[in-house]
């Protein structure tokens, strides 16, 4: 049934009092306290829904006219009666047009994507859930507890102090970049001289680390930390000496009086300062400019819940390669020495942790550690990726993220 809040004439009009008065007795109302609607439609003629009038009804039109005119004046002329009259609401009109335009199914195809489906992914979750829990419970009572935590710190650890000496020594190569692009700025050397000077400290600052790794027996943890480590500061140092070469390049063409595109006119003018490039080389970002957007303060309750999800889900990836994808490269044959479809169902049962170990590194690392730095850094720029899952092609994966 249509739902009406105003009375609708349907395009009718009642010339009699006796329609208005059987119009009145169709209405559904619900009643108002310290209003009596069914006394008011009483009192307006219920008879009048008979069969005709009587003559005696018809001689008393005036009087029932009379009547009503009295009654709405009352009730206009009293405000709190007057508001509740207006919350009476007339339901349940039959004549109501209920379809009045073309509409789509919500999950036809034309209209799928423009409907919210959070219920949806709610159940698919909860689904998930269920699903991966049984996997978990039933995995532990068929192999046992098999995490080891010497994969993650053994013994090996302790003798990991090159590879820590080696961490702290990274910062060598931002500084030798810094003094190479002070020499640039004062035009001491030439322009060849930066450019090789800034291959050599790259190309050293990659494969330091690499010689350290393959000299030392390290941990797991201890080796993939500093390979990370070395990739930030390698690609913050080409960001560095690229963003450098083009500003002077930029710089020597306005003193020539050369006409530059708008799009090459710096916001900001050439120089080389030490705090700008300390605070890029600690700032969640691999593109180096002498300023940033800066957030006005920091959330420490927001920091402290990230640290705390922070946590949990490096907990839940440690626990999928222990539990799961170890056993199973400790338990499977080489490739090329046994069965090929043994082989086949050994890669596609590590296909599932996989994909799950992948999703939580990737939120740990480009969503929590990063906007955790940001925040404690004032870093306004918070995309550090798009929606990649929405991505058609390889390239778009790539663009995206």
């Amino acid at each position: 049934m249509a739902i009406s809040d105003v009375p609708e004439t349907g395009g009718a009009t009642f010339g009699t009092d006796s329609d208005l008065d059987r119009s009145s007795l169709r209405r559904r109302h619900s009643a108002t306290p310290g209003f009596d609607a069914d006394n008011l439609v009483r009192d307006l003629g219920s008879s009048d829904s008979l069969n005709g009038k009587s003559n005696e009804e018809e001689d008393n039109d005036d009087d029932k006219k009379q009547q009503h005119a009295t009654v709405d004046n009352g009730i206009q002329n009293d405000n709190g009666d007057r508001e509740r009259v207006t919350d009476v609401k007339f339901t349940y009109r039959p004549y109501v047009p209920v379809h009045r335009r073309i509409k789509e199914s919500p999950l036809s195809s034309d209209n799928i994507f423009k409907q919210s489906h959070a219920g949806l992914f709610n159940l698919c979750i909860v689904v998930l859930v269920a699903v991966n829990s049984r996997l978990i419970i039933e995995n532990l009572m068929k192999y046992g507890w098999l995490i080891k935590y010497d994969f993650w710190f053994s013994s090996k650890s302790l003798r990991d102090w090159p590879l820590f000496m080696c961490c702290l020594s990274l910062a060598i190569f931002p500084l030798a970049a810094f003094f190479v692009e002070k020499l640039a700025y004062k035009k001491s050397i030439s322009e060849s001289v930066v450019v090789l000077l800034h291959i050599i400290i790259t190309t050293t600052a990659f494969v330091y680390p690499v010689l350290v790794i393959l000299r030392c027996d390290s941990a797991f943890v201890s080796g993939v930390t500093l390979m990370l480590l070395t990739c930030i500061v390698w690609l913050k140092l080409v960001s560095y000496a690229h963003t450098n070469y083009d500003m002077r390049a930029i710089t020597v063409s306005n003193e020539k009086g050369e006409v530059l595109p708008s799009t090459l006119n710096m916001e900001y003018p050439y120089s080389v300062s030490f705090k700008s490039l300390a605070y890029f080389m600690l700032a969640p970002t691999l593109c180096y400019q002498p300023s940033y957007p800066r957030t006005p303060s920091v959330r420490k309750g927001w920091v402290f819940r990230q640290l705390i999800m922070l946590i949990i889900f490096t907990g839940v990836m440690g626990f999928i390669i222990e539990q799961y994808m170890n056993p199973i490269v400790q338990n499977s044959q080489h490739p090329l020495k046994g069965n090929l479809l043994y082989a086949m169902e050994r890669v596609l049962k590590l296909s599932v942790p996989n994909v799950y170990v992948w999703l939580c590194m990737f939120y740990c690392f480009f969503h929590l550690w990063l906007n955790i730095l940001a925040e404690l850094l004032r870093f306004g720029d918070r995309e550090f990726y798009k929606d990649w899952w929405n991505a058609k092609t390889v390239e778009d994966v790539c663009f995206l993220s």
